[in-house]
């Protein structure tokens, strides 16, 4: 059995942050999202996952809504930077207009919208001479 760890993810925080200003995603309560970095696991097809806090939980502990996105190191820093975006924005697309604690399901979540959101991402930047990634690693 994996032993797994788990490590705050602020480059991941940072990246979540800049697609939530870019793509426009208003219903996304930035301060609400949490971002963690796992090592160890054995999983080979997750890259990332999007963890919710349900409203029974939310009641019991006297707390707001919260998402946790969670990055396998193992899978995720392999990816290049696009596909880092694109897991990203795939993964706070799972978080519903509502921002309740709910979870929107791949029925949903579809290449096709995080293709289209990906796009509108990466035209934001051609305009200027920076990248996405020199914004997040703080390069200006």
């Amino acid at each position: 059995m994996a032993n797994i760890r788990y490590e705050n993810a602020d480059d991941i925080k940072r990246k979540i942050e800049l697609i939530i200003k870019v793509l426009e995603l208003k219903h996304i309560n930035p301060a609400r999202i949490y971002c963690i970095r796992s090592h160890g696991s054995s999983s080979r097809g997750i890259i990332a996952r999007c963890h919710s806090l349900p409203k029974i939980m939310q009641q019991a502990l006297n707390t707001e809504p919260a998402y946790v996105i969670e990055v396998v190191s193992e899978n995720f820093c392999r990816q290049k930077e696009d596909e880092q975006i694109k897991t990203l924005i795939h993964e706070l697309l799972h978080i519903p207009k509502t921002f309740g604690g709910g979870f929107l399901h791949h029925n949903v979540v579809t290449r096709a919208k995080i293709d289209k959101l990906y796009s509108k991402f990466k035209n934001y930047f051609r305009s200027s001479s920076l990248s996405s990634k020199d914004i997040v690693e703080q390069k200006i």
